[in-house]
């Protein structure tokens, strides 16, 4: 198939070639610089936020070069996509991989051989077999597109060993040009991906990295599946996607939110490819309004019209979250960015990266970690932190599209605060010889009686239990923002403490005063007010019926031969009494209701709780 236009000068027509197969009338910023400098040759570093134009970066250069462009990709679902786009445009594409039966896979095979193709996507693994190999050297591209390259380094947020061994086609093409191309890299993975795949003196194009369509909000995890329909339902018929923690998580919430009226979907990589295809395909086509998934959805998917992105649980690292927000807003209207966070999912994360067995791997885990936090817990303009993480000042004092720009969070003088935190690392350490983690030094401060303490002596340190204005949560909160203001430290290593730093210390004598952030997991309660119902857990409820249903759950936990909480934890019982549920669908809102205990147990606590309403009137 033809594909060129030249103009009179004979270079190639890229604004007629990008019309003519694309129907743009003109090229996104650093579009038409990059694709100049393939055509020249060059190696070339692309960073382009997601919904920036990086794919065409490379397929309007294979169309303009002639010949065949090889595309490194890492995933199906963006080959595919991408490939029927394509063809959908006029353009000769096609990929090689496991999905494919052995007779189509000749046949492809065979159209690349006779020339039929202008670009081939293929996997990393698959692309370095030595068969394939062979057959590179036989076609000679004329030019190598590394997508998704920030996979390559370890200081990404998606790191796959596999792509360590594409530098191997720099000594078996050194006069291919090469194309990396990411959407997220800081400038220490820009640096890893330029190095690890050889680029020699490459042409370096980085777009903004600022979303101004996207509203990003960070609201304190409370009553996660009502706060997700609040979402959902704001958004009412409109695309949006929920990223999960688990899998577990991801069917979990689907089966709720359907039961809510949401039409909602799983996506994971634990479900077979014949479901995660069915699933992914009825959301790209509408016929569901939200798919609740693990990060295995997205990359690659060019569904423009997403509304909104929710994290139901706090991301590892701050380029994974903005890889997946960006795929909301991607045709440039405003979307919805919300992040649920509880200071619980903390060390829920921390206790997954200590799973890991090897030491480096564990310390840039938890460096991108605490990254995410110090994000999540900011009092500042949420877009000027990203800007920043990505090395791109914003100057805008206010950006007018995040939550602590519209509306600035709560701060008091934390200088007390301050002093017993940072004071209480000196003693302990002055006590023990070293320092301790988090938990440890918020027991302390709170007057916790442990073995760790008696065996430390650390009820015996003049900082024990000077703590008791905030709760355990709120000086965790307390001690992050400390270390991100540089007053204290998290030690690297498998056993990381928190130490005071030289900052921290000369601001203890220096006695200047320090304003907080008001910790977002609950606002400081006096002591005098703090009833039951707020110690275990902070729901406040009908107490009279909240015992009454606990007698209701021993009888049925008694009658099955099981433990009372495999029935029901506390906190749903105490929501039931705070609720008062007088539907099923009301009752499948309850935290710790699943569908089944709805099913097995929903009449049976919705007649309980009718029958004190009743009894009280």
């Amino acid at each position: 198939m033809e594909t060129e236009l030249f103009s009179d000068a004979g270079e190639p027509d890229l604004s007629g070639l990008l019309k003519r197969f694309f129907g743009y009338e003109s090229f996104r910023p650093l579009q038409e610089e990059v694709i100049r400098d393939a055509l020249a040759g060059h190696d070339t570093f692309v960073l382009m936020p997601t919904g920036g134009g990086k794919s065409l970066c490379y397929q309007l250069s294979a169309l303009a070069m002639g010949g065949l462009t090889i595309v490194v990709s890492p995933l199906i679902a963006l080959m595919k996509d991408q490939v029927d786009a394509l063809q959908e445009a006029g353009v000769a594409a096609t990929f090689l991989n496991s999905t494919l039966n052995a007779a189509e896979a000749r046949r492809r095979l065979s159209g690349l051989y006779n020339g039929e193709y202008r670009l081939l996507y293929v996997a990393p693994e698959r692309l370095l077999l030595p068969e394939m190999l062979e057959r590179l050297v036989e076609w000679q591209p004329g030019l190598i597109a590394i997508d998704e390259a920030h996979c390559i380094s370890e200081w990404g947020h998606d790191f796959r060993p596999e792509y360590r061994k594409i530098a191997e086609l720099r000594d078996r093409f050194p006069e291919t040009p090469l194309m990396a191309l990411t959407a997220t890299a800081t400038e220490r993975v820009r640096a890893d991906i330029v190095s690890q795949l050889e680029l020699r003196d490459p042409k370096r194009y980085v777009a903004s990295f600022n979303r101004a369509n996207l509203m990003y909000r960070v609201i304190p995890r409370s009553q996660p599946l009502r706060q997700v329909l609040d979402v959902a339902r704001r958004h009412d018929g409109e695309s949006g996607i929920v990223y999960c923690g688990t899998r577990a998580g991801t069917e979990r919430l689907a089966n709720r939110l359907i039961d809510q009226g949401i039409r909602a979907v799983p996506y994971h990589a634990g479900l077979d490819a014949g479901t995660r295809a069915k699933n992914q395909e009825a959301f790209i086509r509408d016929e569901v309004q939200v798919v609740c998934a693990t990060i295995a959805f997205g990359m690659g998917i060019d569904k423009p019209d997403v509304r909104f992105v929710v994290h139901y649980d706090l991301p590892k690292n701050i380029e994974g979250y903005y890889q997946e927000t960006g795929r909301a807003g991607r045709d440039g209207l405003p979307a919805d960015c919300v992040l649920l966070f509880n200071a619980s999912d903390v060390a829920k994360q921390i206790g997954f990266i200590e799973e890991k067995t090897d030491e480096h791997e564990r310390t840039v885990a938890r460096q991108l970690l605490q990254q995410m936090v110090h994000f999540a817990e900011t009092s500042d303009c949420r877009r000027r932190s990203l800007l920043h993480y990505f090395s791109e000042a914003f100057s805008d004092k206010n950006c007018g599209a995040c939550d602590n720009c519209l509306d600035p969070k709560e701060t008091f003088d934390g200088t007390e605060a301050a002093q017993k935190f940072l004071s209480c690392l000196f003693r302990i350490h002055g006590k023990s010889g070293f320092g301790f983690g988090l938990n440890h030094v918020v027991e302390v401060l709170t007057g916790a009686d442990t073995e760790a303490i008696r065996k430390w002596g650390h009820d015996q340190v003049s900082t024990h239990g000077i703590g008791n204005e905030f709760g355990r949560d709120e000086w965790k909160a307390i001690g992050r923002e400390l270390m991100r203001l540089g007053h204290a430290q998290l030690t690297p290593g498998r056993m990381s403490v928190v130490e005071l730093t030289q900052e921290g210390s000369d601001w203890l004598r220096s006695k200047e005063p320090l304003e907080l952030t008001r910790p977002v997991v609950a606002k400081p309660k006096s002591r005098e007010r703090r009833s039951r119902s707020e110690r275990s857990g902070e729901i406040e409820c009908d107490e009279m019926l909240f015992e009454r249903l606990r007698e209701m759950r021993q009888e049925l936990a008694s009658g099955r031969g099981v433990p009372a909480y495999m029935i029901f934890g506390d906190v749903a019982l105490r929501e039931m009494a705070r609720d008062c549920p007088s539907t099923m669908a009301s009752f499948g809102l309850i935290s710790g209701v699943g569908e089944k205990k709805k099913t097995e147990y929903g009449k049976l606590f919705i007649s309980e709780i009718a029958a004190y309403i009743e009894e009280k009137v």
